[in-house]
């Protein structure tokens, strides 16, 4: 009987028993031999009626090869969001803020703004890793234009600071010059342009609550400023609402003459900001606060590290739940060669030649359908633009919504520690679920196997 299922099995296994006893004759066999990736790539090409690779093992293979996907996508998004995110604040916004604690000026008045202003910078400024550090003016007030008007953040600051802004002035979409500024130009986001509707050499009307102070009150100042240059920050709600002023200008028109504000500092690691905070006060004087572009965003910062977390986790889910289906497609086929199981065991293969074997079939679907999964992942990442301008054709209108999301549109970041993590993660669920099937095909008893044969 033996002889005879032999003789049946024989041309499907025969180069397999050669390389086999060829290993045998020659020295111990080692573990992933040769042969036993024979055995394994032939079970896998197989035809279906032949008991080769099952439909589950092809539904395994699309579910980790879209999980994988989905994963790099996913971390590549969000990796993109927030370096973009980052890349507005830190281009647009200061770094580090001094303000004045507060003192009683010569009116016997509370007062937090900084007369020495050029002195106070001067020293900041010679700090070691320090950029630029400048005063500013800031003020919230009322812009009209026509019929139309707008709430505005205005900012003094002098033209050779603003000229070191980089997303305002390296702005790419940016009309106009500043070379005009400090002749008593403005120079407004794109938001703004676009709520009053005005354009280059357009004038708009700038009201301010506290004016000029009468006998009879104080009375609202309004002054007519000629648009010279208009700056896309790359982040709505600065463009939205954001303009800047000549200092000396600024200084009239919210009544801060021979004061500023604040100022502004910009370092050369804004990451490592908080190691030059003892520099920074000590600089800066005992009567000085600091708030850092951290501590204005870190609630921000932190939730996107948490939405990372939780990401990763669910799609890990996912690719968990695809790596499980390997586990049916292979117990399919350890049901199918069975025969072919037993005539391998009586021919003197081990138990754990037989377990080899079956790993290796369900750790190349593992195997295949990351690498698939990698590839379309990461194409996804590369060509996000055209794919998200295709979606939002299909849509038939704008769904990223700025005012939203902040950011104009869904920027992509392929770092490598993402798809590593990504390939680590499927290949070590697909090769751990796979152990399990791949063991009952080992245990499989040869007799049993063989008895209705």
């Amino acid at each position: 009987m033996l002889g005879i299922l032999f003789d049946l099995r024989v041309k499907a296994l025969h180069r397999a028993y050669l390389k086999y006893l060829e290993v045998l004759m020659s020295k111990s066999p080692r573990p992933f031999a040769s042969y036993e990736w024979l055995i394994a790539w032939r079970y896998l090409r197989a035809r279906r009626a032949e008991g080769g690779v099952s439909v589950m093992t092809w539904i395994s293979l699309l579910g980790i090869t879209l999980a994988v996907a989905a994963l790099i996508a996913t971390l590549s998004v969000r990796a993109g969001f927030r370096a973009e995110f980052v890349d507005t604040i830190l281009g647009a916004e200061a770094h580090v803020t001094v303000y004045d604690m507060g003192h009683i000026d010569e009116r016997g008045q509370f007062d937090r703004t900084i007369v020495d202003y050029d002195a106070l910078a001067s020293r900041i400024a010679d700090v070691p890793g320090v950029i630029r550090a400048a005063p500013l003016i800031k003020g919230e007030i009322m812009a009209n234009a026509g019929e139309r008007s707008a709430g505005i953040q205005v900012r003094g600051i002098r033209a050779k600071d603003l000229t070191q802004i980089p997303r305002v002035a390296g702005s790419d979409q940016a009309r106009g010059s500043l070379s005009d500024f400090d002749l008593g130009g403005l120079a407004i986001g794109s938001g703004v342009a676009r709520e009053l509707g005005v354009t280059i050499g357009d004038k708009i009307r700038l009201i301010s609550p506290n004016g000029v102070k009468t006998p009879f009150g104080t009375s609202p100042r309004i002054k007519s400023y000629e648009v010279t240059y208009i700056f896309t920050a790359g982040r709505y709600h600065i463009d939205r609402v954001r303009v800047y002023m000549p200092f000396e200008e600024a200084q009239i028109f919210f009544n801060r003459n021979g004061v500023a504000d604040e100022i502004e500092v910009i370092v050369e690691q804004p990451d490592a900001v908080a190691d030059l905070t003892p520099s920074l006060l000590a600089a800066a004087g005992a009567s000085a606060m600091m708030w850092s572009w951290k501590d204005a965003n870190g609630g921000f910062l932190r939730a996107l590290e948490v939405e990372d977390n939780v990401m990763f986790v669910i799609l890990s889910i996912l690719v968990m739940i695809a790596a499980l289906n390997i586990v049916s497609g292979l117990i399919m086929l350890v049901k199918n060669k069975g025969r072919d199981i037993g005539i391998l065991r009586t021919m003197g293969l081990s138990e754990g030649t037989v377990l080899r074997v079956f790993f290796l079939c369900g750790a190349a679907t593992g195997l295949a359908g990351t690498a698939a999964g990698v590839v379309i992942g990461c194409l996804f990442a590369i060509y996000i633009d055209p794919i998200f301008a295709v979606v939002n054709g299909f849509s038939g209108g704008d769904i990223w919504d700025a005012s939203v999301r902040g950011i104009y549109y869904l920027p992509a970041k392929l770092q490598l520690e993402d798809v590593l993590s990504a390939v680590a993660l499927s290949l070590g669920l697909s090769f751990a679920v796979t152990i399990f099937p791949a063991r009952r095909a080992a245990r499989m008893n040869p007799v049993e196997a063989l008895r209705y044969e």
